[in-house]
């Protein structure tokens, strides 16, 4: 079977299926388009369940009370998750003060499935990108791959929401790997673990002491001393971030080493904590499975999100998202978190330029690959602000695809009318 009998056509197609290529995909539906969504794994939800990473962070400002900074689609995945009973929060954690949702993978999954199907969009799993056709500066065909060989998806509009700029690079668009110097933050495998009564200390303090008397007894593996380390409500699994690893996600050969090394660590982590009173059963329930990669290539887009206006706090008329997480900075294996905080703990603009290629007109990008520079983008990178730029980015492409304006005057028009949330009381607006 060739190529072009497996060819389906559409407004606009979405590469991810992780929370900015939901936020994508539903709100290109929701403006009208024709949408599919493509996705390797065999479910939806991305970090939050190829990977463990079950803490939502983003969706509120870590303000006292918080306040919601994310709307649209995302607000309607909490209220669904909430009503699924896989959701508690907003609550705000131990050490670090930030406001953050716990979640159940399971329920993300449902959740998601259910929401892509009332907007009828064309969920298809188990295909991974392996190409693209460009033309003119615009992308023309994502090439798919499953086992019956490649398939093509033609549209009028791309979103690239896959994490690792693969459409655009594929395509030939402008990318670039991490920073303006080449770096890129660290990978984090996500370990559950169960067998520790609820009763039991397992804060920060108390898990870094045994891992540290661990050490000094000899026991290897572990980069990292302290991370988060929280409960899940429902299942009361204790969910733990440790286990670092630098790797290129390019790289085949350099993930498997990561994800490889992790698993050790992981191992020795729960080796190391059943020291504690209250541990002595723990056992590992799972890890990742994927290891969770923070950080690869950018789309270089028309603009940047430049630090300096996240701290400020800094919402322009330009703004299509909002972004209220903290720069949180992971910046090698074993090195200490960075951490900066928003000015008054508000809420910062995501402007439309920062989500529109550069070279390609018709390529979007949402989520990790938008392009910010290294403080902005260890703030928008979480999963609620992926919400928020995927929803923008998928309206955005709709829009185009109907010939209609994509600028930004209709964005936020079709956004609003979605219940996107665009500014907060009190937000500095700058001219």
């Amino acid at each position: 079977m060739t190529i072009s009998e497996r060819r389906t056509a559409y407004d606009v197609v979405v590469c991810g299926g992780g929370a900015a290529g939901v936020g994508a995909a539903v709100g290109a539906a929701r403006t009208g388009a024709r949408v599919a969504l493509l996705e390797q794994a065999p479910f939806l939800g991305g970090a939050a369940t190829r990977s463990g990473v079950l803490t939502y962070c983003g969706f509120w400002t870590q303000a006292e009370p918080p306040e919601s900074a994310v709307g649209g689609v995302g607000a309607e995945v909490l209220r669904a998750l909430e009503r699924l009973g896989g959701m508690s929060g907003p609550v705000r954690t131990e050490r670090t003060r930030v406001v953050i949702a716990l979640i159940e993978p399971e329920a993300v999954k449902l959740a998601l499935d259910r929401l892509c199907a009332a907007a009828r969009i064309d969920v298809i799993l188990h295909g991974r990108l392996a190409g693209a056709d460009a033309a003119g500066g615009l992308v023309c065909t994502a090439v798919a791959l499953d086992h019956d060989g490649t398939f093509a998806l033609d549209a009028t509009a791309f979103v690239d929401a896959s994490g690792e700029a693969d459409l655009a690079h594929r395509a030939g668009a402008a990318t670039r790997y991490g920073d303006a110097e080449g770096r890129v933050q660290n990978g984090t495998l996500a370990m559950r673990i169960g067998g520790i009564p609820r009763d039991a200390d397992i804060s920060r303090v108390a898990w870094a002491g045994a891992v540290r008397d661990a050490k000094a007894r000899g026991a290897e593996r572990m980069t990292k001393e302290q991370g988060l380390v929280v409960r899940l409500p429902h299942s009361g699994e204790v969910i733990a971030f440790l286990a670092d690893e630098a790797y290129d996600a390019r790289d085949a050969r350099s993930t498997s080493a990561a994800e490889r090394h992790a698993r050790e660590q992981a191992w020795a982590y729960v080796e190391a904590v059943r020291a504690l009173p209250g541990h002595e059963h723990a056992y590992l329930i799972a890890t990742g499975p994927a290891i969770g990669t923070r950080e690869s290539r950018h789309v270089v887009a028309r603009a940047q999100l430049a630090g300096a206006d996240v701290l400020a706090a800094r919402v322009a008329p330009d703004t299509v998202a909002l972004g209220a997480w903290p720069v949180e900075m992971h910046p090698g294996p074993g090195v200490p978190n960075v951490w900066k905080r928003l000015r008054d703990d508000g809420a910062y603009g995501i402007a439309l330029d920062t989500l529109v290629s550069a070279t390609h007109r018709n390529l979007f990008a949402a989520g990790r690959v938008i392009d910010a520079d290294a403080d902005a983008f260890a703030s928008a990178r979480v999963m609620g602000t992926a919400f928020a730029t995927g929803h923008a980015a998928g309206v955005a492409a709709a829009l185009l695809a109907d010939g209609r304006s994509a600028d930004v005057t209709a964005v936020r028009a079709e956004l609003l009318r979605q219940d996107a949330i665009l500014d907060l009381k009190g937000s500095p607006v700058s001219p």
